[in-house]
């Protein structure tokens, strides 16, 4: 009866324990309206965002349009189901793209956009083009969104590749009629930024496709560093004879990975990089690069990513200890199951010679 108290009492006090619960994220924008010629600064502001202490990554904060279901964590890719302005992930970008890493990241050397909270609150500036702006489809063709034709505003993802469902947000904001807030430059379409999860080079400065008619310096050859093309890698690529200023974005098997917009010097040439996803099987594979009328291709051998013995090493230990533990256990149940044997033995010829 008393053992059947103390179980009761432990279940009514594990049912008052509140289970661990996060505050639901929220943006705010202000202003929250901006000019839809001029380009705009505005300040966003973040709270109840999921905070990893020591976490790699934080969030990336983008300023762009969104569809149904456009999430990460539903599988949303940028390019399709969500667009926003491109810009570099470079520390020193044109503010149209800003990082905010989590308290004591290791990546917290590269935020533009400072760092979380504990509580996972945020603070940062961004740049608001203006009603329009260009960026690239999954394809690497130029689309052009019209925040007057579709709805746009602030949205916040995973930074680094890495999703997160709880830190996925989308705030609108309104494309108004007048200046109020604006900078003094007309609304310029920015560039350089990368529109995939994947490390870009330095910032571009050109428009996309500005340079189409540039004559090109030569027969279009891309190269990659064979090397370094191991899955879950940072893969170096170069590029000759494209025209001058062209912007391109670098496509690996079709969609698998991209990078860019890259813009090609005044030489022709270019050099970049671009993330090869960790799944990546080993064989020959293909980067191709989007944004002028021959695109240039490469095919190249990807190795499968390195892997070490000592994880199956600590696996085989720890099953070598634990049968070892078993086997104690058995012996020294059977040892006393012996020894319970011969007692009562023993007893009972004492009883019986009594």
């Amino acid at each position: 009866m008393a053992r059947r108290l103390i179980l009761a009492a432990l279940v009514a006090a594990a049912l008052l324990v509140p289970a661990p619960a996060f505050a639901d994220a929220r943006v705010s924008v202000t202003p929250g309206s901006v000019d839809p010629t001029y380009a705009t600064t505005v300040q966003v502001s973040g709270s109840g965002f999921q905070s990893i202490k020591g976490g790699h990554g934080g969030v990336y904060v983008f300023f762009g349009t969104v569809d149904p279901g456009w999430q990460p964590s539903k599988g949303g890719v940028t390019g399709q189901d969500y667009y926003y302005v491109p810009d570099s992930e470079s520390k020193d970008n044109q503010g149209f793209q800003r990082f905010v890493a989590f308290p004591g990241s290791d990546t917290a050397s590269s935020a533009n956009g400072g760092s979380m909270s504990a509580s996972g609150a945020w603070s940062t500036q961004i740049v608001v083009p203006g009603a329009t702006f260009q960026t690239y489809d999954r394809a690497g063709a130029v689309h052009t969104v019209d925040c007057r034709k579709v709805t746009c505003g602030v949205i916040t993802v995973g930074a680094h590749g890495i999703t997160n469902a709880h830190n996925e947000t989308f705030t609108p904001v309104t494309i108004g009629s007048s200046t109020s807030g604006a900078t003094s430059s007309p609304s310029a379409t920015p560039t350089g930024g990368s529109t995939a999860a994947a490390d870009p080079t330095a910032p571009a400065t050109a428009e996309p496709g500005a340079g189409a008619t540039a004559k090109p310096a030569g027969p279009a050859t891309l190269e990659v560093d064979r090397g370094s093309a191991v899955a879950g890698n940072v893969l170096a690529f170069h590029a000759t004879g494209l025209p001058s200023g062209t912007q391109v974005s670098a496509v690996f098997d079709d969609g698998a990975a991209g990078a860019g917009p890259f813009v090609a010097g005044t030489d022709g040439s270019l050099a970049g990089v671009i993330t090869l996803p960790a799944g990546t099987g080993p064989g020959t594979h293909e980067l191709r690069l989007y944004g002028v009328d021959a695109p240039p291709s490469v095919s190249f051998a990807v190795q499968p990513a390195e892997t070490t013995t000592e994880g199956v090493e600590t696996q085989a230990a720890d099953e070598d200890d634990t049968r070892a533990a078993w086997l104690f256990a058995g012996a020294a149940a059977l040892v006393l199951l012996v020894a319970s044997v011969r007692l009562g033995l023993g007893l009972r010829r004492r009883r019986r010679a009594a």
